[in-house]
């Protein structure tokens, strides 16, 4: 759980509209008191949904440098099915390449390093649990 307060304290700037689950917090970047509470109660409301809603909703930029949506994915992971692991693989595989490109350009250094190593963690932890249980 450190580690899941340590990411989600990532900060960076993002322009983009809030989506249907997880609103604000993640668009809510920087390091603010106020942005690390959405961020943490986006992340309660993504685990909360039975439904998993938020699994095939767009990932925004700024998703990876908040790291709500990853963080989700990891957490429910023994939860997910084949398809939804599917989806969560594919999203943190996207991480990297999105963070280091242009729509990454107003993260730091840091963010992106940090948004790139949870990414690849996530993608990792998925792949495994898609190996468990699923026709890969």
């Amino acid at each position: 759980m450190a580690m899941v307060g340590a990411m989600l304290t990532v900060s960076a700037c993002g322009n983009a509209g809030p989506p249907e689950v997880g609103a604000r917090g993640l668009y809510c970047v920087d390091d603010s008191q106020g942005c690390i509470s959405e961020r943490g109660a986006a992340l309660n409301q993504m685990l909360a949904d039975q439904k998993r809603t938020w699994v095939r909703q767009p990932a925004p930029t700024a998703s990876y440098a908040s790291g709500v949506r990853l963080f989700a994915f990891k957490q429910r992971k023994r939860d997910l099915s084949c398809d939804e692991l599917a989806i969560g693989r594919k999203e943190a595989d996207a991480g990297p390449q999105i963070l280091r490109g242009p729509d990454g350009k107003g993260l730091t250094i840091s963010q992106v390093s940090r948004g790139v190593m949870l990414s690849q963690e996530v993608s990792r932890e998925l792949n495994t649990e898609m190996k468990k249980r699923c026709k890969v």
